[in-house]
């Protein structure tokens, strides 16, 4: 991995220098990501567990909280641990695996919610063919190639950072590896790379988010021929939808659509997707959707039910 490269290891400055400020930063992420743990989790079991929750939406649903569980795990126990530290370096190796895992989930929750979309597409505009269209073998092999196109596209990445040299500079300004602070640090010109990147990681997210809204759009004009009640619980899970889908490409689209400049913002910006985004995505779907509380609510009871039995 290291060939050509005179750089072993790199540092990483994190968020903040400031000993008092770490401390900071190390109990919010670390509730942050307690929380996000915890949020998926519970996701993820209920939709196990349940025989209620067994339609495509569900089993999309609990993928998208297996991806954001994965998501974050590739970013916060480090963050959270070089929080203690004085000084932080990352590994040549660990830092070209990162970016691969980070740009693997990252991809694979674009592609999660877009095949959610798609299901919401059906089930509002095609509802009489639903069952035909949406059937599990068919979400079966829509969730393989998401996870499929996702490797594709992080083993471009990974492309990218291998083909950069590295031959002096090491100090990373940044509390990850990504591809964005590693062009400032190689010894070549980036200008073809960087191009390759906003046509990668750029086109997937602008190209991603100008398809979901466009599909939302239609969703939501075609609910004016359903009843009442039907526009209101089909209202309900688009706009969920919708607020996700706004939450994690808003800081994505900024990051990586645009040449290779940093501004000061832009950590603060990758805390958003990278952390809040996987804490969030959980909030909106349980507190949006009565299904899945209904179904939270008869796990608890079941739970409380046999330890009282014992």
């Amino acid at each position: 991995m290291q060939l050509n490269n005179n750089v072993t290891e790199f540092i990483l400055l994190g968020l903040t220098q400031d000993p008092v400020r770490k401390k900071i930063v190390f109990v919010i992420f670390l509730l942050f990501y307690l929380g996000t743990l915890l949020g998926n989790f519970l996701i993820i079991t209920t939709i196990k567990t349940s025989q209620t929750l067994g339609s495509p939406m569900y089993f999309f649903l609990f993928h998208l909280s297996l991806s954001d569980t994965c998501f974050c795990t590739t970013i916060a126990p480090r963050m959270i641990v070089d929080a203690l530290l004085r000084k932080t370096t990352i590994s040549f190796n660990e830092c070209i695996i990162q970016v691969f895992s980070f740009h693997f989930f990252g991809c694979l929750e674009i592609f999660i919610l877009i095949l959610m979309a798609a299901d919401r597409y059906v089930a509002i505009c095609k509802p009489l063919h639903y069952t035909t269209i949406m059937s599990r073998r068919v979400c079966a092999v829509l969730m393989a190639t998401a996870w499929v196109g996702s490797c594709v596209h992080s083993l471009a990445q990974i492309g990218l950072a291998l083909s950069l040299p590295f031959c002096g500079p090491n100090v990373i300004d940044h509390y990850f590896c990504d591809l964005q602070p590693l062009l400032k640090l190689a010894c070549a010109d980036t200008y073809v790379v960087n191009l390759l990147l906003v046509s990668n990681s750029g086109a997937i997210c602008t190209v991603s988010f100008v398809m979901l809204m466009c599909s939302y759009v239609i969703i939501l004009y075609s609910l004016r021929n359903h009843s009442a009640e039907g526009r209101r619980k089909a209202f309900s899970t688009c706009i969920s939808h919708i607020i996700v889908v706004l939450f994690f490409f808003g800081p994505c689209i900024f990051i990586y659509t645009r040449p290779a400049t940093t501004f000061p913002m832009d950590k603060m910006i990758a805390v958003f997707y990278t952390l809040g985004t996987p804490l969030i995505n959980p909030l909106i779907y349980t507190l949006r959707n009565a299904e899945v509380k209904d179904a939270m609510r008869k796990l608890w009871r079941k739970k409380l039910i046999s330890d009282d039995k014992r």
